[in-house]
């Protein structure tokens, strides 16, 4: 059974984009904890897919929020970004490692692309995107991963590299494009990434606080700006973009200052058009059932309903500027 929440029923979203707030609506088994919930993906049975920087990497869940399976995290270094393809295959992207895995559901590996442990040079290894020298191959601190209809894939790379990296259906690099910087085709962090139905690819260029969209040969034709520190993007079947945003109140670097003129953690569904739909969250009231401290990833099942996962303890937490037990995983049903 789900676990129901306490509160009244919360409401959040506009439009045709209202959706039923839950944020404990999963349950776990003992032994087993939610540290980060830094990806989430459906898979062709609508079980949820968490990506976990906790004792066990990935978690499986029904949708009623029953914990089907799981396994374990000493394979990943610092787990980042899930993707699942319509054969139901994992893509992991494991940031620190500097390696990109693909997985059966069950945990068996079928490759690796990068070398462990062995960043490309872009004259930066930390998280500094300010001090890199030069674009780079594969891989730098990849992100995530976006699948595109004929097989080929595309990988946000990342913290310390400025690239996309287009691959074959069997793996092989294709190109690669982008550089350091705030122009048209240049990124600082290149965070998240999505492909729509009609190719197009979307970038989250995170510390741009824009999404760029490319045509599927690496092409720029446009970008978004109402967006704040973007993380992920996602389109379901009609091809709305569903975006996570940051903020510039959590997750922020040494070299940040907190904006509360600003807003915090949101979730932002836009047309095809770029026309905006619905937002919800801010970040005022961040561990509240609803809002939002730092959203990291979402996805959305067959159903119309949207999870999304967030960064509690990396984006502060840990220095406790929010509670241990403030959720890192939200479920949002379609109305």
């Amino acid at each position: 059974m789900t676990n129901e929440p306490t509160h009244p029923k919360i409401l959040v979203g506009d439009g045709d984009f209202v959706y039923q707030a839950l944020d404990h609506w999963h349950s776990l088994p003992g032994g087993v904890d939610l540290v980060e919930a830094v990806g989430v993906a459906t898979d062709s049975q609508d079980r949820v897919f968490v990506f976990n920087r906790g004792r066990q990497a990935i978690n499986v869940f029904d949708r009623a929020g029953s914990h089907l399976f799981g396994w374990q995290a000493g394979i990943f270094t610092r787990p980042h970004g899930i993707t699942i393809g319509p054969d139901d295959f994992l893509y992991l992207c494991d940031d620190r490692d500097h390696t990109v895995h693909k997985y059966t559901a069950e945990g068996e590996l079928i490759w690796t692309l990068g070398t462990r442990g062995q960043p490309s040079d872009t004259g930066t290894v930390g998280f500094d995107f300010r001090a890199i020298q030069q674009a780079a191959g594969p891989f730098n601190q990849p992100t995530n991963l976006a699948l595109a209809n004929d097989g080929s894939f595309y990988i946000s790379d990342g913290y310390a590299n400025a690239r996309v990296h287009h691959f074959s259906p069997e793996a092989e690099l294709i190109r690669s494009w982008g550089e350091p910087g705030d122009g048209p085709g240049q990124f600082h962090l290149p965070h998240g990434i999505a492909v729509d139905n009609q190719q197009r690819v979307f970038v989250a260029d995170r510390e741009n606080s824009r999404l760029q969209i490319f045509s599927a040969e690496g092409q720029f034709l446009d970008q978004w700006t109402d967006v704040i520190r973007p993380t992920q993007v996602f389109f379901d079947d009609e091809n709305h973009a569903f975006v996570a945003e940051l903020g510039k109140r959590a997750g922020l670097s040494s070299w940040m200052q907190e904006d509360l003129s600003v807003s915090g953690g949101r979730v932002s569904i836009f047309a095809a058009n770029g026309q905006l739909l619905a937002r919800w969250g801010g970040g005022e009231t961040p561990c509240e059932c609803g809002d939002f401290f730092a959203p990291h990833d979402l996805c959305v099942d067959s159903h119309g309903d949207l999870y999304v996962g967030e960064v509690t303890m990396s984006a502060g937490g840990n220095e406790g500027i929010v509670p241990a037990d403030c959720a890192t995983l939200q479920k949002f049903v379609r109305q």
